[in-house]
């Protein structure tokens, strides 16, 4: 479990794939003081992946089939920088939200303007996911956690802060780009337990 607060940005040192495997791996430069124990969990764009290796300022993950058709991560290449936050601990502060690092879909950023120091960002969801949408709920976008704004019709517009775009990646975010979108765990929820209920209203047609 992540809270969406990125702890810092890690650079991409390696992407290797043996030939007839399907399985990649990634080797990622990291400033932490401590390094990774093989096994732990840590939130690369936002995609909870596991530590298979690790040496001092670095650590490797594998990015398996299924995880490279449903994020981003398929695309990254040596010198990529990269939103790390390593898994929540019982004395950890949740300053974000609850994220899971289980990425629901690839957005599209459909458009990026300019509001002083921050950032207005329109991001498109995949056909049939943004019921999962509330406006004023949270959002992770390549793990980071965000508000949501408003609506739009599939998708979605946050607010990038001056802070947020020194911290993370979105400050190159550009149209026409993809990220990684989680939607807040609770919203799915809801959103899973009402469909039945919801599927069950016939319009009456006026009787």
């Amino acid at each position: 479990m992540f809270t969406g607060i990125i702890e810092q940005l890690g650079v991409i040192r390696d992407v290797h794939q043996k030939d007839g495997e399907t399985t990649r791996r990634i080797t990622v430069g990291h400033r932490y003081s401590s390094d990774f124990e093989v096994g732990e969990s840590v939130a690369v764009m936002g995609t909870c992946l596991t530590v298979v290796d690790r040496g001092p300022e670095w650590f490797v993950a594998e990015i398996s089939p299924t995880t490279a058709a449903i994020t981003t991560l398929a695309r990254l290449k040596p010198g990529d920088r990269v939103n790390l936050e390593r898994a929540l601990t019982l004395a950890s502060r949740l300053g974000g939200h609850l994220v899971q690092g289980h990425i629901d879909g690839v957005g599209r950023i459909l458009a990026v303007e300019r509001e002083e120091e921050a950032r207005s960002v329109t991001i498109g969801v995949p056909p049939g996911t943004a019921g999962a949408l509330v406006a004023k709920g949270s959002v992770a976008v390549d793990g980071v956690s965000l508000t949501i704004v408003s609506l739009v019709p599939d998708g979605f517009q946050v607010t990038l802060i001056a802070h947020t775009l020194s911290a993370t990646t979105l400050s190159s975010l550009k149209a026409g780009d993809e990220v990684n979108v989680e939607f807040d765990v609770m919203a799915k929820y809801v959103e899973r337990l009402a469909a039945p209920y919801l599927a069950a209203i016939v319009p009456s047609g006026g009787n």
